[in-house]
């Protein structure tokens, strides 16, 4: 295990009535201009947007929004919004959705106090001092971004994220409840998206690392568990809200303490999130496929691991690259019975781009991404073209 310093201070506000203390936490924070981040008019449909607005007004905040997030977020309206924040003094940033509108809402809150453009930061150009406080209400059991240090943003073709404490946000409000409208297909995608963070930081070269092995096995089932009871029966209230509580746990970095996580899958769907527009949580099925199969031929140890503890594949009667190549058929199995593709072709997606992505991805074949096994440009190709 590796020597770690574990802080995640987001205060989880969770249930029916947890909207409830919404004007406290106004109050608390000191909020006196607010900007309001969001995508859609489904927040005005749930009761949401309602309940912020009257929040404002009983405490006299001045109230801004902006509803015009899309699924992987753009710079662009980052930048207008920072623009907004400064000219209207915003000194607190709420977003309500999924991690689309909060990594838009954590950008900008890093963007307001800069005096430079905030892409410096996503470059690594530069390093935030400090950010506006941000909140979270989460409709979307998916990204973990409402407990996370993470905003993940787009600039034309490039896909980049940042990873910084002082965007993580102050709050996080979830009420089971507001997921049970969602679409059967977000939904889905976000089991996946869940899936592929406990993924990441399972798959790692640590040793000695009993404890988090447990529990990345452990929210994985208990995840697998709910996702088939949600399959067949959408509306049930108690694997909504298990779900939801797996997605800030796979994602607030306490699975991934004392070992090195992977990240390798991410970068590679990141590229054809950015290329494509696809939904980030079907890219990483897709991905997370190909990826173990690629990792079966090469460094299947983990993955026999896992293949044994949570598929019970017999270790006595399996090579350790047999068990990975089942891990994969598994994993297909259950990202095929959440009604998801898992392969690119399916996606109306070729390799006409797999070169130009692979260098994107590796600094024109300088660097290498992952660290289970370093992705160079050759191996970043070869599973994408595995993906097909």
């Amino acid at each position: 295990m590796r020597n770690f310093t574990y802080h995640n201070p987001v205060r989880i506000l969770f249930g029916d009535h947890a909207l409830d203390q919404l004007s406290d936490l106004f109050r608390e924070f000191h909020v006196s201009n607010l900007l309001l981040v969001y995508s859609g008019d489904f927040i005005k449909e749930l009761g949401i947007w309602d309940a912020v607005r009257k929040a404002c007004v009983q405490s006299g905040i001045a109230f801004y929004e902006e509803g015009g997030v899309v699924p992987n977020p753009k710079i662009e309206l980052v930048r207008e919004l920072i623009t907004l924040g400064k000219e209207k003094k915003i000194d607190f940033v709420l977003a309500v959705g999924g991690g689309s509108s909060i990594d838009t809402a954590k950008a900008v809150a890093a963007g307001i106090p800069y005096e430079h453009d905030v892409w410096d930061f996503f470059e690594y150009a530069a390093v935030p001092e400090t950010a506006v406080p941000v909140g979270v209400i989460t409709t979307i059991p998916a990204s973990g971004s409402e407990c996370s240090n993470c905003s993940i943003i787009s600039n034309g073709l490039h896909k980049c994220g940042i990873e910084y404490d002082c965007i993580i946000p102050k709050f996080a409000i979830m009420n089971p409840e507001y997921t049970r409208t969602l679409p059967a297909y977000q939904t889905s995608a976000g089991i996946a998206d869940i899936l592929s963070h406990m993924l990441e930081r399972y798959f790692t070269n640590t040793e000695h690392v009993d404890t988090t092995d447990y529990m990345l096995e452990g929210t994985m089932q208990a995840l697998m568990v709910n996702a088939r009871r949600l399959m067949k029966k959408p509306d049930d209230i108690h694997a909504r809200s298990e779900v939801q509580c797996l997605a800030f746990i796979a994602h607030n970095n306490l699975l991934d303490i004392g070992r090195e996580s992977d990240w390798g899958a991410h970068r590679i769907e990141h590229e054809l999130s950015a290329q494509y527009g696809i939904t980030h949580g079907e890219g990483m099925a897709v991905v997370t496929i190909a990826w173990a199969r690629y990792m079966a031929a090469h460094h299947p140890d983990k993955l026999a691991q896992l293949a044994s503890r949570i598929f019970g594949v017999d270790p006595f009667v399996y090579t350790k690259e047999d068990m990975a190549y089942i891990l994969a058929d598994r994993l297909e199995e259950f990202f095929r019975s959440l009604h998801l593709k898992t392969t690119l072709h399916e996606m109306g997606i070729d390799d006409a781009h797999f070169e130009e992505m692979a260098n994107r991805a590796t600094n024109n074949g300088k660097d290498c991404v992952g660290h289970y096994v370093a992705l160079n440009k050759q191996i970043f190709v070869d599973i994408l073209k595995m993906a097909l």
